[in-house]
């Protein structure tokens, strides 16, 4: 296992800077997720961490040791691709065993990674078989394997679970996230899903245009965004944005729509915010729910709602209306609203609620 340090690393194609000056400290058996659109820079940084694409300027350090001049193999590294890459003439064994074999292992100790490496992964049974006998979900298990019977000082995964369908998927992440708990061993991992992000990071490192926009812990960077990029970038469905002003008052600040004024909660500090400043207001659909109680409770705000659309998804509903002019959802309970058109109460949490400049789209 070994931590990893990048410091002011920039990766170059011609005159485009694909990664711009990214300066990040990974611990040792840390979880962490590179995640944004793409053409962010995440698969770029990742195979610069493998040595698989040469850093323009900056350092990459892998347990104290800088290794910007080593040869992928040297880096003690093991990568898993989007693409599985078995070999279509070997069983399942042999795929695992074969990297183990080209460093010429002896075969007894072979023989032993890869059964280990089989039963962390389940597959046990599939030894004997070939990659046109195996499932997609099984052929990233072996992918997978091939990785583990190496035992690096770090694992890289490039979108490994892209190729599959959602059931198989959300097992998968599962698989993955079982076994860095079990081997503990450093992990970055790239992908574009931020449910991905959200379930597998110990902490979620997320980028645009080449630069970290914003790291930390998964919850962290769902509950206090620190721009609208990241606001609108994590959670599913996504964060409603409704344009007002800052209004700051001796009796506490709120924000004003078009005609509706909604009290910021006391207590809240906002940073460098000025009277009459244009901001968004930032609500999440878990932020918005039906009114359940005679009045609403403190750090709420209650709203008379004409549904305009219902989407229901089984144990929940997500409702969208108008809201001084702006799109918003709120997430029902399965059976809170039956039809659109119907008026409802909704109460929204500003406690939880996020607030930006409307101009620099930064947190307030």
């Amino acid at each position: 296992m070994a931590n990893v340090k990048i410091i002011g690393l920039h990766k170059k194609y011609g005159a485009f800077d694909a990664v711009r000056g990214i300066d990040l400290d990974i611990s040792d058996g840390e979880f962490t997720v590179l995640v944004g659109p793409s053409g962010c820079g995440k698969s770029t940084l990742l195979r610069t961490i493998a040595g698989l694409e040469e850093a323009s300027d900056g350092t990459i350090e892998i347990g104290g040791e800088v290794v910007n001049e080593f040869r992928p193999r040297d880096r003690d590294v093991a990568m898993v691709f989007q693409d599985y890459a078995l070999y279509p003439h070997m069983n399942v064994a042999g795929n695992i065993g074969f990297g183990l074999k080209a460093r010429k292992m002896p075969k007894h100790e072979i023989d032993q990674r890869v059964m280990d490496a089989a039963r962390m992964l389940g597959i046990t049974k599939l030894l004997d078989r070939y990659p046109r006998q195996l499932s997609g979900g099984q052929r990233q298990r072996v992918a997978i394997g091939r990785a583990i019977v190496r035992s690096p000082r770090i694992f890289l995964f490039d979108e490994p679970l892209s190729n599959l369908d959602a059931q198989l998927r959300d097992e998968m992440r599962g698989e993955i996230k079982r076994l860095h708990q079990q081997i503990a061993t450093t992990m970055i991992y790239v992908t574009h899903d931020q449910i991905e992000a959200m379930t597998l990071a110990d902490r979620i490192v997320l980028m645009r245009d080449g630069i970290i926009e914003q790291q930390g812990a998964p919850l962290d960077l769902f509950e206090r965004p620190a721009s609208t990029f990241v606001a609108g970038f994590l959670g599913s469905p996504k964060m409603s944005f409704l344009p007002g002003k800052l209004l700051r008052g001796e009796n506490g600040d709120a924000v004003t729509l078009k005609q509706t004024s909604i009290p910021i909660p006391a207590g809240r500090t906002l940073i460098d915010a000025e009277d009459g400043q244009a901001v968004l207001l930032g609500l999440r659909p878990e932020h918005v729910t039906r009114a359940r109680d005679a009045g609403p409770e403190a750090g709420h705000v209650r709203y008379d709602a004409t549904i305009a659309l219902i989407q229901p998804t089984g144990s929940r509903s997500y409702a969208t209306f108008s809201l001084d002019g702006t799109p918003v959802m709120a997430e029902l309970q399965a059976h809170d609203v039956s039809r659109p058109g119907e008026q409802i109460q909704i109460d929204i949490n500003m406690k939880r609620a996020s607030i930006f400049d409307r101009e620099s789209e930064r947190a307030l």
